[in-house]
């Protein structure tokens, strides 16, 4: 199966990325893609836009040349209460909101910590996905976690960067998190990371890791356009009539 949707790609607009929003535009076309995310990093990270570029993201236009572009952010998780870089009414003006670990912000400590941490973000009810949780550096109690999202009708992200260039030996915990997720009757969502647009829409060392793990395609919202819209309706996003176009893809 060929999957049409990425949640997860990284602009210029962080500077340790190397493409624009044309470029991931012109890749979507070449590969088919249907809808994609940018998601660039939230404001606390040393390289990342400033908050108003988020603000600003309604200038984008939602569909060109038949393709979805969704307005988000991959914000960072600062602390065990949950709490992340970007907040209130602005987090309704995004279409897509993803969070995770990441060092600059949030050292890593221990499993308890990260474990609370996760969960306090995924019960805050600002976040619909969260990003890479099978870091090594970061162990946590998968089974709560699984659970927690599951409650919480929030997605955990099978990062496919984390088996090619970053957070390398992410696997075991992946599989472990894809069979976690599975029991407890929650979502899954593969994001291809990228941080340059030739890899938009890659996802074949992610999609190993969710048939390892025999999970149940109708529950991996890139399946399709719809059942990734459908889901962001399910938690609150508005605006999101107008990939109308799309959901019979």
């Amino acid at each position: 199966m060929q999957y049409l949707v990425d949640v997860h790609a990284h602009t210029i607009a962080s500077t340790h990325a190397y493409s624009t929003i044309h470029g991931y535009i012109s890749v979507a076309k070449e590969k088919g893609l249907k809808l994609f995310a940018i998601t660039d990093h939230g404001p606390d990270m040393a390289d990342a836009p400033h908050f108003w570029h988020f603000v600003n993201m309604r200038v984008l236009p939602r569909l060109v040349d038949g393709i979805g572009i969704l307005r988000g952010i991959e914000a960072n998780i600062k602390n065990r209460d949950g709490e992340i870089d970007f907040f209130g009414d602005y987090l309704k003006e995004l279409d897509i909101v993803l969070a995770g670990f990441h060092e600059p912000v949030f050292p890593p400590s221990d499993r308890q910590t990260h474990t609370q941490a996760m969960i306090s973000t995924i019960e805050s009810g600002n976040v619909d996905i969260i990003t890479h949780p099978g870091n090594p550096a970061y162990p946590i109690d998968i089974d709560k976690v699984a659970e927690a999202a599951a409650k919480h009708n929030v997605a955990l992200e099978i990062n496919n960067s984390s088996f090619l260039a970053s957070r390398k030996g992410s696997e075991g915990n992946c599989i472990a998190i894809a069979r976690a997720v599975r029991d407890a009757g929650g979502l899954l969502v593969m994001g291809s990371d990228s941080h340059i647009s030739f890899s938009l829409g890659g996802f074949e060392q992610a999609i190993s890791v969710i048939r390892e793990a025999e999970f149940p395609e109708e529950r991996l919202l890139n399946r399709s356009p719809q059942a990734l819209l459908s889901f962001l309706s399910e938690r609150g996003h508005d605006s999101l009539d107008e990939y109308s176009v799309l959901l019979r893809s």
